[in-house]
């Protein structure tokens, strides 16, 4: 018989099954600033899409690990190659040739195409690099770039940051990446 080389989960008959099925799979501090994010937008009746690259799909998980995220989460796009970011999101060719999948550019980009193609009130996006490789002397690895996108919001109004995260490893990047993403959900203070 072969042996499995992936982790066994405890059968519902395991007294350990309880246990593991209610703690989050994901670090603390993620769920604890996701559990933010939704309450935040639960009080002020917003809800909010995600378009992600760099992070996978990491800061969506972390949206579904609380309770009553869907009052508030209306979708995610892992757009991880150029190419599903042309089609599912409407990134243009030209923004991807001459600025890159990692740029402002891309990002706000990314968070109009969110925001077109769902219903909700803001779309927050990501794009970097997590490394190991991939990275250039402009572009170094651990370069992330975010944007967030307002429905009727000015087209002017671009909110949009470029963040050089030390290289700590692929994980570290992606970790502290979603936590920005976070943020950025994150009603203003300005906001009711």
């Amino acid at each position: 018989m072969k042996e499995s080389l992936h982790r066994q989960l405890p059968r519902s008959s395991s007294p350990h099954y309880s246990q593991f099925m209610t703690e989050p799979l994901l670090p603390p501090e993620l769920v604890e600033l996701a559990q933010r994010v939704v309450q935040e937008n639960r009080r002020i009746g917003r809800t909010f899409a995600l378009a992600e690259s760099c992070t996978g799909g990491l800061v969506s998980a972390a949206i579904t690990e609380i309770p009553g995220s869907s009052e508030v989460f209306e979708a995610s796009f892992v757009t991880y190659s150029n190419e599903i970011k042309q089609e599912l999101l409407k990134v243009s060719q030209d923004v991807l040739e001459t600025f890159g999948a990692v740029s402002i550019a891309t990002a706000w980009a990314m968070a109009q195409g969110a925001l077109a193609r769902t219903h909700a009130h803001i779309a927050v996006a990501i794009t970097g690099i997590a490394g190991p490789g991939g990275g250039t002397e402009q572009k170094p690895v651990g370069t992330v770039v975010f944007a967030r996108a307002e429905r009727g919001g000015s087209p002017d109004k671009i909110t949009a940051d470029l963040k050089k995260f030390d290289n700590e490893g692929r994980s570290a990047i992606r970790l502290q990446a979603a936590l920005c993403a976070l943020e950025l959900l994150l009603p203003e203070s300005d906001e009711p």
